[in-house]
């Protein structure tokens, strides 16, 4: 089987990694992190490595990569700028509860944690994090850098835009758009469109403020066209 690096050690990496052994597709060759501290140690069994530029050295491996959380959901997304890699080195993962239908697409250096669902003609990016739980229906459409906390729920033609972040147990309408680099704050209920660079939280969402700019600035300049504000 084709080896398999998960960049980061953190609870969403831990969670890929096993995924990734349910799922038994590929080898599970070990974590990559920066922080020094964990290098020559083991997460969960599993070997942290090295440093994330060591992908450079393992040029066979496939590679996904699993950080960012609420505070920093930009860091996926510089990560993979910094390390430019093609897009056939990274993998996607798929645990074996997952449920993607025949006419649903996934891109490359996505994960899909137990029991997703995925049910009809749903488009998903590239290094998108699917928590446990989520439901993506009919027709939606989940871009690049997406993170879907556990237990989202989206109605069919939803469009979650680039970089967004959806919190657990959120709810989004049929037909509704969620702007790039936003945050839906958990249990929030979503029934109209969320504007780029915003955070609402709520039943149902409110605006409650921008996104903190200092992550976000120089990725949404490249994909909105100007910083968020």
């Amino acid at each position: 089987m084709t080896g398999l690096l998960v960049i980061g050690a953190g609870g969403f990496a831990r969670e890929t990694a096993q995924a990734v052994r349910d799922a038994g597709e590929f080898t599970l060759l070990g974590h990559l992190d920066d922080n020094p501290a964990l290098h020559g140690t083991e997460v969960d069994g599993v070997p942290v490595l090295g440093g994330c530029e060591l992908v450079h050295d393992l040029p066979e491996a496939r590679v996904v990569i699993c950080v960012g959380n609420p505070r920093d959901y930009a860091a996926r997304a510089r990560l993979v700028r910094r390390l430019d890699l093609p897009a056939d080195r990274y993998a996607t993962v798929l645990h074996p509860t997952a449920a993607v239908s025949a006419t649903s697409r996934i891109g490359p250096g996505s994960v899909l944690l137990a029991h997703c669902v995925l049910t009809a003609s749903v488009r998903v990016g590239a290094h998108v994090a699917v928590m446990p739980h989520v439901v993506l229906t009919h027709d939606d459409v989940v871009e690049d850098h997406v993170t879907l906390a556990s237990g989202v729920r989206l109605g069919g033609g939803a469009r979650l835009a680039r970089g967004s972040y959806v919190g657990s147990g959120a709810l989004v309408r049929e037909g509704t758009t969620v702007g790039a680099w936003s945050l839906i704050g958990m249990g929030s209920t979503v029934l109209g469109d969320v504007p780029p660079g915003e955070v609402w939280a709520g039943n149902p969402a409110r605006r409650l403020r921008r996104a903190d700019a200092p992550a976000l600035d120089e990725l949404a300049t490249r994909t909105m066209g100007g910083p968020v504000r």
